[in-house]
C-alpha cells in the first residue's frame, strides 16, 4: 500500500510543531522530518525538544515517516555540500555526523528511514584526481551505518538526484550492490527520475523492489543546457542539449544554439580565439556566425527567475562556484531576452537533466508527469510504504500547495 506524506522541508514558515498538525490537519497519512537549519536543527534539539515532538506526534493521525539529513543544512548559496565524498576528510566528517544525528533522532523519535544524497562532482575532485569519489562515498555510507545497531528498525536510503554523482536509477542500484547491506536501500525520488529516465514508469518499476521511500512533486520540459569547460575532444550533441562551454583562460562563454549562438566576452575574441569558437560551432554543425554579447553590460540584479537559475547552476558539476555564479547573468539575459521575432532565446525554464525535463518541484498536477502510470508501476512491482510530497519551492503558499497536491495525488494511491 503507497500512503501520503508531506515533507517539512516545505513547511519552514511555519513553527515546526505546528507543522505537524497542519500536514494532519490536511489528511496525509505519514510526514518526513526534514533537517533546516531554521526549523528542525539536530544541533538545536535538546532531549526536552524531542520530548515535544514525541507528545505532539501522539495528538495527531499522522506517523513520522521518515527522518530526512537536508543536502542544504550547511550553506544556503553551497548546498550538498560538503558531501560524503568530499576530498577533504573534514568536509565528509561534516556531513557524515549530520547522518549520524538523523540516526540518532529517528532512533529517539521510532522512525525507520533515514536519508541523504550523494553530492557533486566538484571542481576539487578535478583537481584531485587521486581521490576517487566512489571509494570516498562507499567509505563514508559504511561509517553512518556502523551508527545503527544491529537490533533496530533503522535503514540508510540514497537519494539520486540530476547531476549528481549518484544520479540514476541504475547508478542507486550499483551503489547499494556495491554496499551491500540490508540496511542499505534506495529512496526514489519521482520528479528526479522523471528527469533522468525517459522511460521514467519502467525505471519505477525497476526501482520498486529496492525502494523503502519516495518524494513527490511534478515537473515538465525546459531548455537543456549543460555548462562545460573547454577542452579538446569535447563530446557535444545538439539533439540532446545546448551547451554553453567556458573558456578559463578568459573568463568567456560560448552558446551553442543552433537558433542563436552567442558569445559572451569582456573584450572581443583574437583571431585565434574566432578559430576555436569556428571549430566548435562547426563541430555541431552550426553555420551562422555567433553574435558578441558585452559580459559587462549583462544584468545582474535579483529577477524573478532567481529561485529557477540557482536551482538549475548548483545542478552542474565539475566547475567551481565561481564559474558558475558568473553564468548567472548569461541565463537571465538568456531567460529574459527577445529575438527579432519577439521569441524569447529561452523560452522554457532552464535545466541540466538527461531528459530535458527540469529539476524544479512544482505542485503535483501542474507538470506533465503521469502519476497514474507511476503509482501503479510502483505498487505492481512491490513498493509498499509513503510517497512524501516535496515542495520547497512553494514555501510561501504551503497551505494551497499541500492541500492541492493532497487532493490531487489522493486519485492515485
Amino acid at each position: 500500500m503507497i500512503e501520503l506524506s508531506y515533507s517539512t522541508f516545505g513547511l519552514t514558515n511555519v513553527d515546526f510543531l505546528d507543522s505537524i498538525t497542519e500536514v494532519d490537519k490536511a489528511g496525509y497519512p505519514g510526514i518526513e522530518l526534514a533537517f533546516h537549519r531554521d526549523h528542525f536543527n539536530p544541533f538545536n534539539v535538546t532531549d526536552e525538544y524531542v520530548g515535544e515532538i514525541k507528545k505532539r506526534l501522539s495528538t495527531v493521525k499522522t506517523k513520522a515517516a521518515c527522518v530526512a539529513t537536508a543536502s542544504h543544512f550547511f550553506s544556503p548559496s553551497r548546498p550538498h555540500e560538503p558531501s560524503l565524498m568530499s576530498p577533504d576528510l573534514a568536509g565528509r566528517k561534516r556531513r557524515i555526523d549530520l547522518i549520524r544525528r538523523g540516526i540518532g533522532l529517528a532512533r529517539k523519535l521510532d522512525v525507520p528511514l533515514v536519508t541523504f544524497g550523494s553530492g557533486f562532482i566538484r571542481d576539487e575532485h578535478v583537481m584531485n584526481p587521486s581521490a576517487n569519489p566512489r571509494e570516498l562515498l562507499v567509505d563514508s555510507i559504511h561509517q553512518c551505518l556502523a551508527s545503527v545497531h544491529d537490533d533496530e528498525d533503522i535503514t540508510l536510503l540514497i537519494e539520486p538526484e540530476p547531476g549528481m554523482f549518484i544520479e540514476t536509477i541504475e547508478q542507486g542500484l550499483s551503489l547499494i550492490n556495491e554496499v551491500n547491506s540490508p540496511k542499505f536501500q534506495l529512496h526514489v525520488d519521482m520528479c528526479h527520475l522523471y528527469c533522468s529516465d525517459k522511460d521514467y514508469v519502467g525505471a519505477l518499476a525497476k526501482a520498486a523492489p529496492y525502494a523503502r521511500f519516495l518524494h513527490v512533486s511534478d515537473a515538465q520540459r525546459g531548455y537543456n543546457l549543460k555548462i562545460l569547460k573547454m577542452a579538446d575532444e569535447l563530446k557535444l550533441d545538439l539533439a540532446c542539449a545546448n551547451y554553453l562551454i567556458y573558456f578559463p583562460e578568459f573568463a568567456d562563454y560560448l552558446l551553442l544554439d543552433a537558433d542563436h549562438p552567442i558569445y559572451f566576452c569582456d573584450e572581443l575574441p583574437s583571431r585565434a580565439q574566432e578559430k576555436r569558437i569556428e571549430d566548435l560551432l562547426a563541430s555541431v554543425n552550426i553555420a551562422q556566425k555567433p553574435a558578441l554579447v558585452n559580459y559587462g553590460k549583462l544584468d545582474a540584479s535579483a529577477s524573478v527567475h532567481d529561485d529557477e537559475i540557482f536551482t538549475y547552476l548548483i545542478s552542474v558539476p565539475g566547475l567551481s562556484y565561481d564559474v558558475l555564479e558568473r553564468a548567472r547573468p548569461i541565463i537571465l539575459y538568456l531567460r529574459t531576452t527577445r529575438d527579432t521575432r519577439g521569441k524569447l532565446l529561452m523560452d522554457k525554464m532552464v535545466a541540466n537533466t538527461l531528459t530535458g525535463i527540469v529539476h524544479f518541484h512544482e505542485v503535483p498536477g501542474e507538470g506533465t508527469m503521469d502519476f497514474a502510470s507511476s503509482f501503479k508501476a510502483l505498487a505492481d512491482n512491490g513498493f509498499s510504504g509513503y510517497a512524501s510530497v516535496e515542495l520547497y519551492h512553494h514555501v510561501a503558499s504551503w497551505e494551497q500547495a499541500m492541500n492541492d497536491s493532497f487532493k490531487h495525488l489522493s486519485q492515485f494511491v
